[in-house]
Order: C-alpha cells, then sequence, then structure tokens
C-alpha cells in the first residue's frame, strides 16, 4: 500500500509478505484510536429494485480494499457468504502480487451471496454506495491508488445493470455525495477467491492499524445506519474449499 495522507503507510503487502504461509492471523497489536477513513453517507434506498425468487442469490462488488467491503457484508443479515477475490481480468493473473501491480484488468472484489427473501439486491447497493467505501474516488480508495481499487459493480445478468444504474442516477441527482459517483458497471466474466490469508481478515486482525483506521468504522456506521440489517457476528468463510 503507498499512502500519501494516512499515518499508516506501513503497506498491506510488506505486512501479509511475511504471513501469506500462516494458517491463521491472530496478532495481538496495539489498538490504535479509531477514525473513519471516509465518512459515511446517509442515502435513500433506491427507487427500483430486483423482485427475486429463491432462496439464493450473488453480487459482485468492488469498491477498494476487499478486506473492509467483505467485514461489512458479512454483518449483514440475510449474507449467507461474501468472500474476497478479483474480478475483471484473467484467472491467470488473479492473484494478490499480479492484481497489485495494477495492469491486470482485476478489481478487488467481494463476492456475496445473499438470500433475497431477507435483503434484496437495491439494499445491497444503499450498504454499498452508503458505508463500505466512496463512490465518488475515481480508481482509489482512501490510501490505495490503482485502478485494482475502482469501484466497480460487476453485473451478473441485466436485470442488476439496470437496478445499479438507475440508482447512481437517482443518488447523483439527491447531491448527498461531494461529487458525482464514478463507479463503473462492468458485466461478470469470472470471479476467482482470493488467497487464504485474506478471507476474514478483519474479523481476525481487528487490531492492525489499516484495520482500525480505514475498516472498523465501516461497521460502526453499519450498525448506525441500518440498524435492522446489521447483525454482530459475522457470517465467515472459513477455510475456502480447494478445487
Amino acid at each position: 500500500m503507498q499512502s500519501r495522507t494516512s499515518p499508516f503507510q506501513v503497506s498491506r503487502r510488506s505486512f501479509l509478505g511475511g504471513l501469506a504461509a500462516l494458517p491463521v492471523l491472530g496478532y495481538a497489536l496495539t489498538p490504535v484510536l479509531s477514525r473513519a477513513q471516509e465518512a459515511p453517507v446517509e442515502i435513500p434506498p433506491p427507487e427500483k429494485d430486483l423482485a427475486e425468487t429463491g432462496s439464493s442469490a450473488v453480487a459482485v462488488l468492488a469498491g477498494g480494499c476487499f478486506w473492509g467491503v467483505q467485514g461489512v457484508f458479512q454483518r449483514v443479515k440475510g449474507v449467507t457468504n461474501a468472500v474476497s477475490g478479483y474480478a475483471g481480468g484473467a484467472k491467470e493473473t488473479a492473484t494478490y502480487d499480479q492484481t497489485s501491480r495494477g495492469d491486470t484488468g482485476h478489481a478487488e472484489t467481494v463476492e456475496i451471496t445473499y438470500d433475497p427473501s431477507v435483503v434484496t439486491f437495491g439494499k445491497l447497493l444503499q450498504i454499498y454506495f452508503s458505508v463500505a467505501h466512496n463512490p465518488t474516488q475515481l480508481n482509489y480508495q482512501g490510501p490505495d491508488h490503482g485502478t485494482q481499487y475502482r469501484s466497480t459493480i460487476f453485473a451478473v445478468n441485466d436485470a442488476q445493470a439496470d437496478v445499479a444504474r438507475a440508482y447512481i442516477a437517482q443518488l447523483d441527482v439527491t447531491k448527498r455525495f461531494e461529487g458525482p459517483i464514478v463507479t463503473t458497471m462492468e458485466p461478470l466474466k469470472g470471479f476467482y477467491p482470493a488467497e487464504q490469508y485474506h478471507q476474514d481478515f478483519l474479523t481476525l486482525n481487528p487490531t492492525w492499524p489499516y484495520i482500525v483506521h480505514n475498516d472498523l468504522p465501516k461497521i460502526d456506521a453499519l450498525a448506525a445506519l441500518f440498524p435492522q440489517e446489521y447483525r454482530a457476528e459475522p457470517v465467515l468463510v472459513g477455510e475456502l474449499a480447494t478445487s
């Protein structure tokens, strides 16, 4: 990570370099005073939403570092799984080291599996735009710069794309954000889970300074702005299935 403004310039990369081979991350780092990297924005729900049937559906969202985005959606009622990974590029380059170069087409992404009878696609988008990231930052999020940190909705079908486009237009009219929403729409061509050591990172490393500074405030904002959707106990990925 390269940060021009944050005191936590010690990068994710330098931290992870010595941890990739560890089965569990459990560092007891000295807690740091929590303050939000990006302030949440209170926004209305989408006027247009999906009327989905069945017990399971998928949304694929990119909004900067996947640690925080995953952590937020793991704490949303109705979400049954939220996996950190890569989308937008080829399977062969879907690794942290290659994606971090910013030239593979990938974005750090979270695949969200949810029960539409409990939480709708539109509600997930409301949380995504409100607390999970800042949709006005083009090709960066807070201290993380590059196209791999872009704000993108990887629509799994045309209906999702239509709802997302309508919601972005609706939100731009409200003028709730400091600038225009720059979130892009890309068709989902493939999602590739990230390495095991990225999964459940926020929960396993709540005192890591990057998490304290950038991501825990998002969890607080979720609880404050979406009390009906918030759950204190996250649904975790655990060990990824091996292919």
